[in-house]
């Protein structure tokens, strides 16, 4: 009994660490001339270069990509986090976006944050 209680523990031990994706807080956008900037606040649980959220996109109500932010490097000590996106052409007629966060590790989040154009 008490080896398989062992192993069970041990098992558990050696699993990766499932960590949180990177979520976006909060996102804002202004128009100036014919494009748009974006500022976006996002955390994630980033523990070195190993693993830290690397960027964030501006993406149509369809899933097509308008604009990318890389982010060069991890913020283990700043979370939450903004930066910002300037220069983004939004079709005309555009009324919704939407921001999508990525992780070196994990890739694309699920989620994604609406931001109203006005």
């Amino acid at each position: 009994m008490k080896t398989h209680v062992m192993t069970a523990i041990f098992g558990l031990l050696t699993l990766p660490a499932l960590a949180d994706e990177p979520r976006i807080e909060a996102a804002s956008a202004t128009q100036t001339g014919t494009t748009w900037r974006f500022d976006v606040t996002l955390s994630h649980p980033d523990t070195g270069w190993e693993h830290y959220a690397d960027g964030w996109r501006v993406l149509d109500m369809q899933g097509n990509e308008l604009g990318l932010r890389v982010l060069a490097h991890p913020h283990v000590e700043e979370q939450p986090f903004t930066r910002s996106l300037s220069g983004v052409v939004i079709p005309q007629g555009t009324h919704q976006v939407q921001i999508q966060a990525r992780c070196l590790v994990d890739g694309w989040a699920e989620g994604r944050f609406t931001v109203d154009l006005k």
